[in-house]
């Protein structure tokens, strides 16, 4: 595998993108470049199990299956101890997810689609490349709306990275 040299600007893009997500309040409305916004509410989960079901959910969907090939592939979803990251093992297409009181800051769907966007990343190569930055995207897009796959297109590219 190639190095990831983007994978800390992602992560930061990315926890920029949640912030967001959560200063969108009630009314799910926020500004970005200019424009007033309607984000769709971010689901949340209370544990691995519920993590598993929305996976299976999503990797069903038409709008999944008909765009990426490795939706077919089923994933596992597990818990994991720590609390400071999720990760996807390709080997074995599992997602793991921290399942303790500190680490419910990873039960919520942002960080569900970034893992999931690795299973469908038809290359991996490099870990958080143009080509998965792509695939995030268009998950995104197909998942939460038009709205908040623009959220992710401007700040990405806000923070350097593009998208294949």
């Amino acid at each position: 595998m190639s190095r990831d040299s983007t994978r800390s600007r992602v992560y930061e893009a990315e926890a920029m993108i949640r912030r967001l997500f959560d200063r969108a309040g009630g009314a799910h409305t926020v500004q970005l470049a200019g424009t007033e916004l309607t984000l769709p509410p971010e689901g949340r989960f209370g544990s691995s199990d519920d993590v598993r079901s929305y996976v299976e959910r999503v990797r069903r969907m038409p709008a999944i299956t008909e765009r990426f090939e490795r939706a077919v592939m089923p994933v596992a979803v597990r818990s994991r101890r720590g609390d400071r990251a999720a990760h996807y093992e390709r080997e074995g297409a599992t997602i793991a997810v921290p399942d303790s009181a500190d680490g419910r800051w990873a039960l919520r769907e942002t960080v569900v689609l970034h893992e999931l966007a690795h299973h469908l990343d038809p290359l991996a190569d490099p870990p958080h490349g143009p080509v998965y930055l792509a695939t995030l995207v268009d998950l995104v897009d197909a998942v939460l709306g038009p709205e908040a796959a623009l959220v992710y297109r401007v700040i990405l590219g806000d923070f350097g990275l593009r998208l294949s």
